[in-house]
Formats: structure tokens, sequence, C-alpha cells
């Protein structure tokens, strides 16, 4: 009975240990996350897997002109090591919900940028971007400039015409930044 009750204790402790390394490796370094909706078409598709890399959010970086980023749409607040934790994957998983407040979306503006939407395209810093990835051309009927601020960056989806990106929901914090695709 006794070798028993070790056994036990000792399945008991690997299981522990693997679903803390889990969670671990999931907040700071990579995690798979899910694309809800169709904002990325062509380049993702709806419910499509990805995985990203946390380095960027753990270390604080940001990312690249180019990069697809997973980000936190709720700009308007602080992020905490607690909403690290409670979006993880796993704890998601389980809880059978996803979360609508996660974007994937693209990096088209950096700290200092001025974006200007005009002509159905967009233009960095008075240079139009090429930007092979899109399906259609944008609807713009009305031009708009925008300066991204210090510890910003802004962020489109490829389906232009169809996507919640920062013209709505405003610059992108660096620390709502979560990761960067593979």
């Amino acid at each position: 009975m006794q070798s028993l009750l070790k056994e036990v204790w000792a399945w008991i402790r690997s299981i522990a240990a693997a679903f803390v390394l889990t969670i671990l490796i999931g907040m700071f370094i990579f995690q798979p996350t899910k694309v809800l909706g169709h904002s990325m078409d062509p380049t993702l598709n709806d419910q499509q897997r990805i995985y990203v890399s946390k380095l960027s959010h753990t270390f604080r970086y940001g990312p690249d002109y180019g990069d697809i980023v997973i980000i936190d749409s709720r700009v308007e607040r602080p992020r905490t090591l607690k909403d690290d934790l409670l979006e993880h994957p796993l704890l998601r998983l389980l809880r059978g919900e996803d979360d609508p407040n996660m974007y994937v979306k693209r990096v088209i503006g950096k700290p200092g940028d001025i974006l200007e939407m005009k002509d159905n395209r967009m233009y960095r810093n008075g240079q139009p971007l090429d930007e092979p990835y899109l399906n259609e051309t944008m609807d713009t009927p009305v031009s708009r400039q925008w300066t991204v601020p210090e510890g910003h960056v802004f962020v489109m989806g490829d389906n232009r015409n169809h996507s919640k990106d920062s013209r709505d929901i405003g610059f992108v914090p660096i620390d709502h930044v979560l990761g960067i695709k593979f």
C-alpha cells in the first residue's frame, strides 16, 4: 500500500510540474492562438491556428513593420501579469471560451511615424506602402492622418475594408502586443 501511495504521489507531482511548465511557457515564450474573424483574409483565415512568440511581450520590445501580431484590443486599460495568466490558451480551453478581445493584425506604424490614408492607399512618412498581401483596394472615402506616439504601434488587418483595428480602437501600447507570429 505504501508503494502505491508513493507511485500516485509521484504521478501527481509530475502532472502538476508539467501543468506549471506549460503555463510558464505559454505566458513567456510561445503560445498557440486562433484567428477569430476575417480581418486578416487572405493571409490568415477565420479559425486558423497560429503560433506566436511571446518574447517581445516578455522583454517589452516592439515588433517590426509588417509583423503579424496578437494584441489585446482593450487599449484604454493597463495590462497586468494577471491578464497574461487568465488569457493563457490552456486556461481558456478549460473554461471553453475564446477571447474576443485578442485581435490578430499587421504592424503598419511604429513610434514617431506619420501615417496617412488617402487615395485608397496607406502612406508612411510620405511614402506609399507596398502591401502585396491585400486582396482588394481599400475603400477610403475620407483621407485621415495619424502620428504614432512613443510606446505604441499602429495595426491594421489585411482585409482593410472589413477590419476593426487601430483606425477604430486607437494606437496599441507596446505592452498590449502579446506576441509575434512565427
